[in-house]
């Protein structure tokens, strides 16, 4: 019987498209699970859903492939969930990715990379992105050292309500000049009326 209920929730997907979500699968029931660490249950919701291209359920079951939870622990497979998210312009996705390439999880560490997914997410206003952005600046990871565009982007994230964009932001402002912090705060205005593109 089960195996006919998923062949007929398959050929509802592929007849019907977008219209069936999950075929009985329960993004929230997924998710209250995961938070309780009943990973078995959070899988069995987050599968299906995954794999029809639900990017809240492709982030979780990345996050679940990454730390092993419920699962064998495996950075391949956890690259696979957050980068077809992240290739649709999920923000989280794109921080995740950012995140493994700048670690070296389950690739080589390219810092290069991680900066272009940041880059992505601070674009969407992001605020961890942009916090992560502007650590790459901090550090001279995959662009050039430069506190000017650190402490923009970590004023940036403050200002999307990332506390710790703020404490950082005050914290390299030490190191700068007072004309070096108006024109980081000029630069962070700019990108704010550009919406966050081209910064």
């Amino acid at each position: 019987m089960k195996n006919l209920t998923r062949t007929i929730c398959l050929t509802l997907v592929v007849l019907l498209g977008s219209l069936v979500t999950g075929c009985g699968a329960d993004y929230d029931k997924g998710y209250a699970a995961y938070n309780n660490g009943d990973y078995a249950t959070a899988l069995r919701e987050f599968r299906p859903l995954a794999e029809q291209g639900d990017a809240r359920a492709q982030v979780n079951l990345g996050w679940m492939y990454g730390g092993g939870l419920g699962v064998p622990q495996d950075s391949k497979t956890s690259m696979k969930w957050f980068t077809l998210p992240a290739e649709q312009g999920d923000a989280a996705a794109q921080v995740n990715l950012g995140f493994m390439y700048r670690d070296g999880q389950g690739v080589p560490e390219d810092f290069k990379t991680a900066v272009k997914w940041f880059t992505l997410a601070a674009e969407q206003g992001y605020a961890k992105g942009q916090l992560l952005l502007g650590g790459m600046y901090y550090n001279g990871w995959g662009v050039p050292q430069d506190n000017i565009y650190t402490h923009m982007w970590w004023n940036l994230a403050a200002s999307n309500g990332n506390e710790d964009g703020g404490k950082m932001r005050d914290n390299v402002a030490k190191d700068m000049t007072p004309a070096q912090i108006e024109k980081a705060e000029k630069l962070a205005s700019e990108c704010v009326a550009k919406k966050y593109k081209g910064c």
